[in-house]
């Protein structure tokens, strides 16, 4: 087989095939069989195959065990996702403000791309003053408008100083 294929649209459909037949890390099936219910034989097997003329008993059968396998893949994806949030939220800790807690913003080169300039610039500004609790992960900030961002930050970015602002200073 030749390195450097020029008709290599020709070989799609059998990438596409092989993908296809690929079994799923989270379902244990390949997409042919959570499609089909069974593996596709491979093209220089297949015949043509003559279409039914009547209705089968065996098909409304095979309907029932396809919609029986599409439960079964729901309930695997949905297992194998909940595994995975638990997993990737291991070391998270939750981290909650209220309104009137000072935060330093990290600023982050991807939504701040003017204030990095040099690498020896600092990535937390701040103190910044927590308005309100807008989601769960969500707070919004009272933010200078000279930096032409959104005021709400995920939690991530923000982080606790050691003191809360007094009335007075508000």
């Amino acid at each position: 087989m030749k390195k450097n294929i020029k008709a290599w649209d020709e070989l799609l459909p059998v990438a596409e095939f092989a993908f296809n037949q690929a079994l799923s890390k989270a379902t244990h099936l390949s997409p042919f069989q959570v499609v089909y219910g069974y593996n596709l034989k491979p093209p220089s097997d297949l015949t043509p195959i003559p279409a039914p003329n009547k209705f089968s008993c065996e098909a409304k059968k095979r309907a029932k065990e396809i919609k029986d396998l599409h439960a079964q893949v729901r309930e695997r994806i949905e297992k194998f996702n909940t595994q995975a949030m638990q997993q990737a939220n291991k070391h998270k800790k939750e981290v909650h403000f209220q309104a009137g807690d000072l935060v330093w913003i990290h600023m982050g080169k991807e939504r701040f791309p003017s204030k990095h300039k040099s690498k020896i610039i600092p990535r937390l500004d701040g103190p910044f003053e927590i308005l309100e609790k807008v989601e769960p992960n969500a707070y919004k900030v009272d933010f200078p408008g000279e930096y032409g961002v959104s005021a709400t930050f995920n939690v991530a970015d923000l982080t606790h100083t050691l003191r809360k602002m007094k009335k007075s200073q508000v």
